[in-house]
């Protein structure tokens, strides 16, 4: 039995039988706009960052979105005005981030393999802090930095080696990691930095995974975070800000994360107690600002019945919605008209789109009482969806749309054929 209210998303509901995001229902914007078609909530943004800004009321910290997670202009431009840094893994997305009206002395770079042309960039833009992964690292973005006659404000990515219970494929600060400094190389690696002309100790950053739904992690790697501040302060090197990073989980498949606020309560209850409650604080959350305020809406094209498996086809395909094929992921579907909801004993089928790979399916046994026409919406898509969508087998990647109560902004067109034929050569 499907719910009138979503459950967790009270910005994406039924209404006179009908799916809306806010007051928009998605049917017409489906017929006006076509599909498969990506619908974001204002609403729902705010409310996820609300969360984090009363868990920080009275605190110094600055909350950076994670712009991986989605970096379309408008969502970019929604946490711009309300205040919010940047995290960055490229030189690509700082550019999204100066376009998006963002401020880059609020921007985080992040990332193991940053080029010198991206620090060149980033340290000509002005932005606040580069989040540094390895030794090696170092030493370029010193030489870099000299070249400009600057120095670059670094903070060290510290692997604390804290097991994030999550899938291995987004976990980020575990000893077989890529990222980060091994945490029993991190004081000398700090003596290194400081020691190096060209760069600024400006704090130490920590980021162990994504879509994490427990707390413990979370206060274990704080504690292994905390006495490295504290040995590397008594080697006389000063920690001016603390980057706790991002992570935290949405409900995709029954999923209790913390709600944000009270997993900074107790985060802060514990820096409290250790003596660093007035230490400036930087976090970077990502899925959990816009994962659930999202929702990708596709068109049924086929069913087919089969004698070991049946298949309801649909217009969206791993290119869109990529977190599937890769992760083996979970996403509610749920049809747009209520009255077509299953009910018990309904048959169940995969939900698979037209790419030619057996892994482009978006949802495996579900029961279904839609046929060819019926319009279908793919839940908590706002995360790592649209920004990991790609062309293949050509085909366009599709609009977006962001609601704002009774408004909806077209914030990216779809691909046209011309857009994937732009800069390619015959011979």
């Amino acid at each position: 039995m499907i719910p009138t209210s979503l459950p967790g998303q009270p910005h994406i509901h039924y209404a006179n039988g009908q799916l809306h995001v806010e007051a928009c229902p998605l049917d017409a914007l489906a017929s006006a706009h076509g599909t498969p078609l990506f619908v974001y909530s204002k609403a729902s943004m705010l409310d996820a960052l609300a969360a984090y800004q009363r868990g920080f009321a009275g605190r110094n910290a600055q909350i950076c979105y994670a712009m991986k997670a989605n970096s379309t202009l408008g969502v970019l431009q929604l946490f711009a005005q309300a205040g919010c840094g940047f995290d960055i893994v490229s030189g690509g997305e700082l550019a999204r981030v100066l376009a998006a009206g963002g401020d880059p002395a609020k921007v985080i770079f992040s990332g193991v393999g940053k080029t010198r042309q991206e620090m060149r960039e980033a340290l000509q833009a002005g932005i606040g802090c580069f989040n540094v992964e390895s030794e090696a690292e170092l030493d370029v973005l010193n030489t870099v930095a000299l070249s400009l006659q600057m120095r670059a404000p670094v903070s060290i990515r510290v692997n604390p080696n804290v097991d994030p219970k999550t899938h291995p494929y987004i976990s980020t600060g575990l000893k077989g990691n890529k990222f980060g400094i091994a945490h029993e190389r991190t004081l000398a690696t700090y003596q290194r930095a400081a020691s190096l002309p060209g760069l600024h100790v400006v704090g130490i950053d920590c980021h162990i995974g994504s879509q994490i739904t427990e707390e413990t992690p979370y206060l274990d790697a704080m504690d292994r975070m905390l006495d490295l501040v504290a040995a590397i302060e008594a080697a006389g090197i000063p920690i001016h800000h603390i980057d706790f990073g991002g992570g935290l989980g949405i409900n995709y498949q029954g999923d209790t994360p913390p709600p944000a606020d009270a997993l900074w309560a107790k985060l802060l209850a514990k820096l409290d107690a250790r003596g660093f409650g007035q230490r400036k604080l930087m976090i970077e959350p990502g899925r959990s600002l816009v994962g659930n305020a999202g929702i990708c809406i596709t068109e049924v094209l086929f069913m087919k019945p089969g004698e070991q498996k049946s298949f309801c086809i649909v217009d969206a395909a791993m290119n869109d919605l990529p977190r599937p094929a890769l992760y083996q992921a979970f996403h509610q579907i749920v049809p747009l008209d209520l009255h077509k909801q299953a009910q018990p004993g309904a048959p169940v089928y995969d939900v698979v789109g037209p790419v030619c790979e057996s892994g482009d399916w978006l949802g495996h046994d579900r029961p279904l009482a839609v046929q060819a026409g019926d319009r279908l919406a793919v839940l908590s898509a706002g995360a790592y969806c649209m920004s990991m969508s790609s062309n293949y087998n050509s085909r366009p990647r599709a609009a977006e749309i962001l609601v704002d109560g009774e408004q909806a902004h077209l914030i990216r067109a779809r691909d046209s054929m011309a857009d994937q034929l732009r800069g390619e050569r015959l011979l």
